[in-house]
């Protein structure tokens, strides 16, 4: 018995030393707000584009921050469509800071590098960081959508290029019109509805074509009536990085009646 409660004892002490050997958390909890803008160089607006993050087809910014590290691990934000971003959970620190989206990228290596990240200590509470860009296409609306007789919608829209670099003027693979019966609309599975939305691809320079001219196309299926729709305009070119992105215009709200 005696041997029994020597260990019990014994045991209970280990624990205890465990326990206090452990270091307290004391790391202040993200209390920084990071926001700010993705613009077109060429018009001075927002550089639509979809809900993103890490693994998005959306723009994305890349936080790396130097306090503690010349090689730290990425850190991904999420951009909303309207070519805004916000964070509200940024640790204070230095920070490099880059945009990648649809656009000709900011960081550029090889012959001519070019680097136009932004190198900045985030602190004081909010932080504001915006890109100028060139997006490699302008997807613009013509006139309003127009709702059908047969519960269809037909729109008009100009794509043009967005930048003079060559280099980057590549050609158009995919024209769509999405639809949504809710206000997020995009290329993701769940950001379009595949009954109504009309996707068109297109091989070589035939894409090329279009460029510049007024582009009617109309949704597909009947779309049940009494109810609201979202519908925008995508197009995108053979550029590869982050799964293909999309140049978008804004999202339009359509009323069936």
């Amino acid at each position: 018995m005696k041997n029994i409660f020597s260990y019990t004892i014994l045991g209970i002490a280990l624990l205890s030393a465990g326990a206090c050997s452990k270091k307290l958390d004391n790391y202040a909890a993200p209390d920084q707000t990071l926001y700010g803008r993705i613009i077109d160089a060429g018009t001075g607006e927002n550089v639509q584009s979809e809900v993103s993050g890490e693994n998005g087809t959306g723009t994305r910014i890349q936080l790396l921050e130097l306090s503690w590290s010349d090689n730290p691990t990425p850190l991904y934000l999420a951009t909303k469509q309207d070519g805004t971003y916000t964070n509200t959970k940024i640790f204070k620190g230095h920070y490099k800071i880059i945009a990648d989206g649809a656009f000709v990228p900011l960081v550029q290596t090889g012959t001519n590098p070019v680097d136009k990240s932004q190198t900045l200590d985030i602190q004081g509470g909010s932080t504001e960081v915006d890109f100028t860009v060139e997006p490699f296409l302008r997807v613009k609306w013509v006139g309003d959508p127009v709702v059908n007789a047969n519960g269809t919608i037909t729109v008009k829209f100009i794509v043009t290029r967005g930048t003079a670099d060559p280099n980057y003027q590549l050609n158009v693979t995919d024209i769509n019109l999405y639809v949504n019966d809710y206000p997020f609309v995009g290329s993701n599975a769940n950001s379009f509805d595949p009954r109504y939305s009309t996707r068109v691809t297109y091989s070589g320079t035939n894409g090329n074509n279009l460029l510049g001219q007024t582009l009617t196309f109309t949704t597909t299926g009947t779309l049940p009536g009494q109810r609201d729709w979202y519908i925008r305009v995508a197009a995108r070119t053979t550029y590869p990085n982050l799964g293909r992105p999309y140049n978008y215009n804004e999202v339009k709200k359509v009323t069936l009646p």
